[in-house]
């Protein structure tokens, strides 16, 4: 595995150009472009397929706080609560004269939160469950894999991802649950409905944008230093750098273009297994079928 130094070294030689000692910090301004194009390739070749290396599985517990507080009517402020403890923007709250779709708002102290909307009645010690419906992403993630979002509590798919118009009906219109968890990206967020008051165990695959490692095996997204090294064929980024270089210049890149296209096609094919297709499937019989009903006493 080339380090991004050996990269542009190699790129550069094939090019006739001036073979540089360091790439990282260097202000020669045909180095300093091939680091830039260098990344931009990455980049772009980061997003053209969920590459095996690049495929990671998330997992989280759901969060919830149950505890007690007053309420008044026409009031958005809950008071002489039980804990207030982790509560933030991203927590649903339920419970007796609660609005639909009622988020903190803010968390005022050991005792009292702010909420989004004012509840509907006055009330004291009434129960409250507090509900976290949006999780933040891995600090790498780039894109989820579809279909791989499962409620592994419950042995369900999740549903989704919802549409704006689907969700907003969810939150807001008269029917609010489901016995199957829905979920949407919105804001930045992971975020799930409707909102569970139990400890359950939820998780997605996604697609991180940490194609570059560097000396020590961390993963970033950009190449910084000239030991860094990247998931890629070293010979699909040199010849991805040259037809970069090339393009850049306005020059001819006809050949450059057919080797880098075919270099792609073949790490893309290989990159892992694939599936044996069959024209004419047919739904196995797990259990009981008619290739395992005895052939007399059938019943008996």
């Amino acid at each position: 595995m080339a380090t991004m130094l050996q990269l542009v070294q190699r790129a550069m030689g094939e090019l006739g150009l001036s073979v540089p000692n360091v790439v990282a910090g260097n202000a020669t301004v045909d180095v300093s472009q091939m680091l830039a194009l260098l990344n931009a390739l990455g980049e772009e070749l980061q997003r053209m397929h969920e590459w095996q290396k690049l495929t990671k599985e998330y997992r989280f517990t759901t969060q919830f706080l149950a505890t007690t507080g007053n309420t008044t009517t026409n009031s958005p402020v809950v008071t002489a609560m039980g804990s207030t403890t982790g509560l933030d923007n991203t927590y649903m709250v339920t419970g007796l004269g609660v609005q639909q779709d009622a988020y903190v708002l803010t968390n005022d102290s050991a005792t009292q939160v702010t909420l989004t909307r004012p509840v509907t009645s006055t009330a004291t010690g009434v129960d409250l469950v507090f509900t976290k419906t949006k999780y933040a992403f891995p600090d790498d993630f780039d894109r989820l894999i579809n279909r791989t979002q499962w409620d592994k509590t419950n042995h369900w798919e999740m549903i989704g991802p919802e549409s704006a118009q689907q969700w907003q009906w969810l939150k807001s219109g008269y029917i609010q649950t489901t016995p199957r968890v829905r979920y949407r990206q919105l804001g930045n967020f992971f975020q799930i409905w409707p909102p569970v008051g139990v400890a359950n165990y939820y998780g997605f695959e996604y697609i991180s944008n940490g194609w570059v490692l560097d000396a020590s095996g961390n993963a970033k997204s950009r190449f910084t230093a000239d030991d860094d090294t990247c998931i890629f064929p070293d010979r699909l980024m040199v010849l991805g750098l040259k037809l970069k270089y090339f393009e850049i210049k306005n020059f001819d890149t006809t050949a450059l273009y057919r080797d880098f296209v075919y270099q792609f096609d073949i790490t893309r094919g290989t990159d892992s297994a694939a599936p044996t297709l069959n024209l004419a499937p047919m739904r196995e019989n797990l259990l009981l079928g008619y290739d395992s009903i005895p052939d007399s006493g059938y019943g008996r």
